[in-house]
């Protein structure tokens, strides 16, 4: 099975910067892509950003132009470059892993529901102070 382990989360200021990594075990022979979410107590797991085996990605609107997704496949590395991170952006983060894309495309701003992803890590804090 796919094993994914998040790192890089932590503390700091609004208007700060963070890169959170996601080591991946293996790839499935399959269309499989991967996203990031975010969680905060109390509250639905809420997805973030997506990028597909063929590098397509799609971001959440909180988070369009300040989230970078990427995929580095020699390093076997997930990645989300977080930029003028603000208040509402702290929570816990998740990568998640989903074997099959049944897709033609992402709609803008519209990505898939949690439940579509077959592993998850366990997640990383990132808290952001005013």
């Amino acid at each position: 099975q796919v094993q994914l382990v998040e790192s890089g989360g932590g503390s700091v200021q609004a208007g700060g910067s963070l890169r959170l990594s996601c080591a991946v075990s293996e790839y499935t022979n399959s269309r499989y892509y991967m996203g990031w979410f975010r969680q905060v107590p109390g509250k639905a797991r809420e997805g973030v950003a997506t990028i597909t085996k063929d590098g397509t990605t799609n971001y959440d609107n909180s988070v369009k132009g300040r989230f970078t997704i990427s995929h580095d496949n020699a390093k076997n590395t997930l990645y989300l470059q977080m930029e003028r991170l603000k208040p509402e952006d702290t929570a816990m983060y998740f990568c998640a892993y989903a074997r099959e894309r049944w897709f033609d495309s992402f709609s803008p701003g519209i990505l898939p529901p949690p439940y579509d992803y077959n592993y998850w890590g366990q997640g990383t804090q990132v808290t952001v102070s005013a």
